[in-house]
Parts: structure tokens; C-alpha cells; sequence
């Protein structure tokens, strides 16, 4: 019974490497995609609204054309800084409340790389609180990534409760009765969420 199992696991072997070797050495795409991972800057603002700050957890969804779809649940447990809203500059970099009336904060988040520039963005707030943010703005770190940020997507209302709720400038077509959007459908795909950066 022992004899056979050697030459069976050989030509295994064998037959794994050999088909690495016609690749070219090279992973298939897929998987590479999948194994990649950017940084991304998230910069959400808070209105000045009376009662617009929350405690609540709040998600994210943001991705691109190619259905690179990027989740961070849980938003409020990431890394938070306090930025001027008026310069990219840090003004505090200490642990605090995310979502505070008045305030624009950044969040750094890792997940799959985007191939197109970033065209959608949903939040989704959890809880029983009110939020109203103002804009939302994500922006790909790293020296090619530039081009791959996001516009600003403006909120400047209550966002309701337990749903996405955002907006997605990905596929438009002008039709004689308007725009005509397609309708984005998310799907649960395993290993695709967003992790903290250090």
C-alpha cells in the first residue's frame, strides 16, 4: 500500500511545478488581486447642526467601476485623526471620539486594491442616535494612487438608520429621460475586507 503513494505524490509534486514553470513564474491574476493590498485615507466631516454627532457604529463601502468593493464595518474602532477642514493638515493625532459635531476626521484603512478611481462611497449608521455628515472623501495612498482618489460625496443630511446610503458616480448613461444608473448589487465575498493599518 506504501509503494504507491511515493510515486503518486512525485508526479504530484512534479506536475505543480511544471505547471509553474510554463506560467512563467507568476501567480494567476486572481489571486494576485486578491493578495494586494492598498492604503487608503478616509476623510468624513460631521455638520455643525445641533444633535448631528454620534456614538453609534458607523460602516463604510467604497470601491470603484471594476467591483473592487472595499467594507469597514465598524468605522468608530479605527484609527482617527483631527484634521482642518480647510488644509489636508493633522491637527491632532491622539485617540479620540470620531463623529463630534463641527469636526472632520480621517480614518486609515487597508483592503484590495482599486483599479479605476474610487466612484462610490455608502455609510451606514447602526444604532439609535442621529448622525449628519457633510462629506465623505477617500484618498489612495501611495506614490500611484493619486489618480485613483475619490471627488467628494456629499451627505448634508440625516442619515437613516440600518441601510447603505451614499452615492455611486460609476456607471451613468445619458438616456432622453435622464440618467440611467446601473443598479449596484454587493455580494459577501470571503477575505475582502478592509484591515486596520498599525
Amino acid at each position: 500500500m506504501i509503494e504507491w503513494k511515493a510515486p503518486f505524490f512525485t508526479f504530484c509534486a512534479a506536475f505543480v511545478v511544471s505547471s509553474f514553470l510554463v506560467a512563467g513564474g507568476e501567480e494567476p491574476p486572481s489571486m494576485k488581486q486578491v493578495l494586494e493590498k492598498c492604503a487608503y485615507a478616509v476623510t468624513i466631516e460631521t455638520t455643525c447642526t445641533r444633535g448631528a454627532e454620534t456614538s453609534n457604529n458607523v460602516s463604510l463601502r467604497f470601491g470603484d467601476t471594476n467591483s473592487n468593493d472595499i467594507l469597514v464595518k465598524n468605522l468608530n474602532s479605527k484609527r482617527v485623526r483631527w484634521v482642518d477642514p480647510l488644509d489636508p493638515e493633522v491637527l491632532d493625532d491622539l485617540p479620540r471620539k470620531p463623529f463630534q459635531a463641527c469636526m472632520v476626521d480621517q480614518f486609515q484603512v487597508t483592503g484590495q486594491c482599486v483599479e479605476s478611481p474610487v466612484c462610490y462611497l455608502y455609510l451606514r449608521l447602526a444604532g439609535n442616535d442621529d448622525w449628519r455628515p457633510g462629506f465623505a472623501r477617500v484618498r489612495v495612498l501611495g506614490e500611484s494612487g493619486s489618480h485613483l482618489s475619490s471627488d467628494f460625496f456629499y451627505f448634508r443630511r440625516y442619515l437613516p438608520r440600518h441601510v447603505w446610503h451614499g452615492s455611486d458616480l460609476c456607471a451613468r448613461e445619458v438616456t432622453p429621460f435622464g440618467l440611467k444608473y446601473k443598479r449596484k448589487v454587493f455580494v459577501k465575498k470571503p477575505g475582502r475586507e478592509a484591515k486596520v493599518l498599525p
